[in-house]
């Protein structure tokens, strides 16, 4: 027992020694290529078992003869063992060039497309990382395209819209600077009608920034669903006798939500005042709100005739306004967008759907 505890420590302490020589030169290699990682290894693991062979041996005092044949047959085995690791780094080093030019090329702006050839299980990982992330940056690339294609048709509305009373404010006010204003007090009316709204472009351009820079400060209370349609209602009251069209609250459940009163009282407003717009004469728009298993649902549904379902999922999107018109009623197209923000800052959301005759948007909040 004694005999086989002391082969054991000689076979350790050689062993020890070559794998501390090969611990220091992996470290200095360590910024080269696989193949040469996996060469030292193979190199370490073999000399190691000579090194305790040979400690053995020494200490066993073995002939010269049996010494050179125990030699020998680890220099093969080394010879082996350094042909098959020097095969397998190759092999995954080149599959790992081949993940690196795919990589490169959805880096630059393509789309990932995994090597033909049969990676190692990590490689095969990381390939199927990089093709969900390659998928992902499509998706935010298309994204980004929209919203920059959204902001240019926005710039391009609003200078639009600004132009046409700025140049009406301007022949009005040359028209009284001349006294040539046959009734100088249409004029001022009209004036102050084309400065409410370019106020309120302005307003709604100062509003959208705020949502999409992430900086609208909300301040909950808890107050009655019932309160609030009830107030939106009486403010957009003298736009809807304007365009004859009749409006409908009778089917509000007093449901508590938690709720910026003001923000979500421009949500309701400007998702009236569009419903209003849209509906034609004898029309009619309704209010209603309920508990629902997903939180609390408030809808508008107006009589506008429906909603193209390829321009369903745009309806929200900034500067859309459902057709070309540059005509004042269609609005800069800021209104829906700022519902949106307002309503995701909220923790809810905001969905439009067609229904018979018109179309419903509905706005689903948090319970209280």
């Amino acid at each position: 027992m004694k005999d086989v505890l002391l082969i054991a420590l000689f076979a350790f302490l050689g062993a020890a020694a070559a794998g501390l020589l090969g611990a220091g030169v992996l470290r200095l290699l360590r910024h080269r290529s696989l193949v040469v990682s996996l060469s030292v290894v193979a190199g370490v693991a073999v000399t190691a078992m000579l090194a305790g062979t040979l400690t053995v041996a020494w200490a066993m005092f073995l002939s010269s003869h049996d010494l050179y044949v125990v030699t020998t047959v680890v220099a093969m085995a080394a010879l082996v063992s350094l042909a098959t690791a020097v095969l397998l780094g190759r092999w995954v080093a080149a599959r790992s060039r081949e993940l690196t030019l795919a990589t490169r090329s959805f880096g630059d702006g393509g789309t990932f497309a995994a090597p033909a050839g049969q990676p190692t299980a990590e490689l095969a990982a990381l390939a199927r990382e990089l093709a969900a992330t390659s998928a992902k940056l499509d998706i935010s690339r298309e994204r980004e395209r929209a919203l920059e294609a959204s902001r240019r048709e926005l710039v391009a509305w609003i200078s639009h819209d600004l132009r046409t009373p700025l140049a009406g404010l301007r022949a009005m006010a040359e028209a009284l600077e001349d006294g040539m204003a046959a009734d100088s007090g249409r004029y001022l009316r009209q004036i102050r009608t084309e400065v409410e709204r370019m106020n309120g472009m302005v307003g709604d351009l100062f509003e959208l920034s705020r949502i999409q820079a992430g900086s609208l400060t909300l301040t909950p209370a808890r107050i009655s669903l019932y309160d609030l349609v009830g107030d939106a209602l009486a403010g957009v009251d003298p736009l809807a006798r304007e365009h004859g069209v009749r409006l409908i609250g009778d089917r509000i459940d007093e449901v508590p939500v938690e709720v910026d009163g003001k923000e979500m009282s421009r949500v309701l407003g400007n998702l009236l005042i569009n419903a209003i717009r849209r509906t034609p004469p004898d029309g009619t728009v309704a209010v209603a709100a309920h508990r629902s298993d997903g939180g609390v649902v408030l809808s508008v549904t107006d009589g506008c005739g429906g909603i193209p379902e390829e321009d369903l999922p745009r309806v929200f999107d900034t500067g859309w306004r459902g057709s070309h018109a540059r005509t004042p009623p269609a609005g800069a197209g800021l209104g829906l967008a700022i519902v949106r923000g307002i309503v995701e800052a909220h923790a809810g959301r905001a969905e439009v759907r067609n229904v018979r005759g018109g179309c419903c948007f509905s706005v689903t909040l948090p319970t209280a």
